[in-house]
């Protein structure tokens, strides 16, 4: 980090637990996109229509919601590492299961768990690293969470490209008997593992520790963090921030006393959370394949595309770690929600010239065909630039003390649900009323929240967590 070295602060130490926690951002980038080389598989080998194919693909999703809420409130009481822990030990089952599951049902109930993890690693990585992590630069620590979540994507996408390619396709037999789809879903055991054996050594969240009446514990944490002097007095702010309020925090806590309506940040964190989903960014992350497909271009191309989807996902992170404490969170939205609204106007009208052929198959001509796949790219590209990594950041940091977690846990569970309702109507859409006017619905969705950023969403670059108001 280039931020100036504060006295007595262990930056290495606060880098590395942070990069601990985000092997959960790993996971679940991984879990969410290694479905998307094992749709062919899961069709054949459960024999699913549609719909049944839709709901596997996104029945994880359920439990992403599920886990994010109760997540999100369990962490205050059992903490953000133990959270992390449980989510650690869902990853193993749900890679085991998914792989060797015989029937849809028994497929859908090892995504679900699965789902449990993602919902959990997805509000709880973010959070630990904001409540560990200096303000000066917080937003390019917790942006490193998305940098992990796209890593996994990509890793998800080269596993299956590779094993795909290796047993002539995503049905064939690989080794042992199995077929390579499910070798997809068991490559993830290895980093679940690690990710559980890491995390008994990184320490609990300091204030869910004064939140808790831990105080000596939270001072011994805070002094390792920042230093005997500096500890005392961030133990002292996290303190006056908590005293206006002794209760342990609860999910009550996000109704205004003065009013008696829910505090408006937390609606504002309900709103990031669900158009990040709402633009459609997971159809291209779960259903890359078949969108490739659709258009014409083999398995073998289409699964290709997704690798290269998912490095310049990964370069553009990169690009937002730079940016986020120096020109903030709120300008990077906007910029995101403005190329996304662009990106996706001519993806939908590249689709929009094509026709059908005899297998309903949509077809493009060569023009229009490299248009929509330049401009598919560049939204992924202006996604992880902005909404990306920079709506975890704020959910992670938004919030005040008193109500992180049981904000986390409402707009976590918002955020799942709409993904799991865009991922689950794509199957459906793209039967019904074709591409086109799909993604004509995610551009829409992307010009509105260019003017939901810019009237309700407030910058919280370079204040400490203690500032936070709702």
């Amino acid at each position: 980090m280039s931020s100036p070295h504060a006295p007595g602060e262990n930056t290495g130490f606060i880098i590395l637990i942070s990069l601990v926690a985000t092997i959960g951002g790993f996971l679940f980038g991984y879990d969410s996109g290694v479905i998307n080389g094992t749709v062919d598989g899961i069709t054949t080998a459960f024999n699913s229509d549609a719909a049944v194919t839709g709901f596997n693909v996104a029945s994880m999703l359920l439990g992403c919601a599920v886990g994010a809420w109760f997540a999100g409130t369990l962490a205050d009481r059992y903490g953000r590492r133990t959270m992390l822990l449980l989510a650690a030990v869902f990853f193993i089952v749900s890679a085991w299961g998914s792989g060797i599951a015989t029937s849809s049902f028994e497929f859908v109930i090892y995504r679900v768990i699965g789902g449990l993890a993602v919902g959990a690693a997805s509000v709880m990585s973010p959070a630990y690293i904001s409540e560990v992590a200096p303000a000066r630069y917080r937003g390019r620590l917790a942006t490193i969470q998305q940098i992990a979540i796209i890593s996994g994507l990509f890793a998800s996408f080269l596993s299956n490209y590779l094993l795909a390619k290796v047993a002539t396709s995503s049905v064939a037999e690989l080794w042992m008997g199995y077929e390579a789809w499910r070798w997809m879903f068991w490559a993830e055991l290895v980093p679940a593992a690690l990710f559980f054996v890491l995390l008994f050594f990184i320490p609990e969240s300091p204030r869910y520790l004064v939140a808790r009446g831990l105080r000596e514990r939270a001072k011994g944490v805070l002094s390792r963090l920042y230093g005997a002097v500096q500890g005392e007095r961030k133990l002292g702010e996290i303190d006056a921030s908590l005293a206006t309020d002794h209760h342990r925090p609860r999910l009550s806590d996000l109704v205004s006393k003065a009013t008696g309506r829910i505090r408006p940040i937390v609606w504002v964190g309900v709103g990031l959370a669900t158009f990040q989903q709402l633009v459609g960014i997971n159809v291209v992350f779960y259903y890359g394949a078949v969108l490739w497909q659709a258009v014409g271009f083999s398995e073998s191309d289409a699964l290709l595309i997704n690798v290269l989807s998912g490095a310049l996902s990964i370069g553009a992170c990169i690009v937002t770690v730079l940016l986020i404490d120096r020109v903030g969170r709120k300008p990077l939205l906007w910029i995101g929600s403005v190329g996304m609204a662009v990106t996706l106007g001519l993806v939908t009208f590249a689709f929009a010239t094509g026709g059908v052929d005899a297998a309903g198959r949509l077809q493009l001509s060569d023009s229009m065909g490299l248009l929509a796949l330049v401009a598919a790219n560049a939204y992924v590209v202006f996604f992880n630039l902005s909404w990306g990594p920079v709506m975890w950041v704020m959910l992670g940091e938004m919030f005040p003390n008193q109500i992180r977690g049981s904000g986390l846990a409402v707009a976590g569970l918002a955020q799942w649900t709409a993904n799991f309702l865009i991922t689950w109507t794509f199957p459906m859409l793209l039967a019904g009323i074709g591409l086109a006017t799909a993604y004509g619905i995610y551009t829409v969705m992307a010009v509105i929240s260019v003017f939901f950023v810019i009237k309700f969403v407030h910058e919280t670059k370079g204040r400490e967590l203690e500032q936070m108001e709702g």
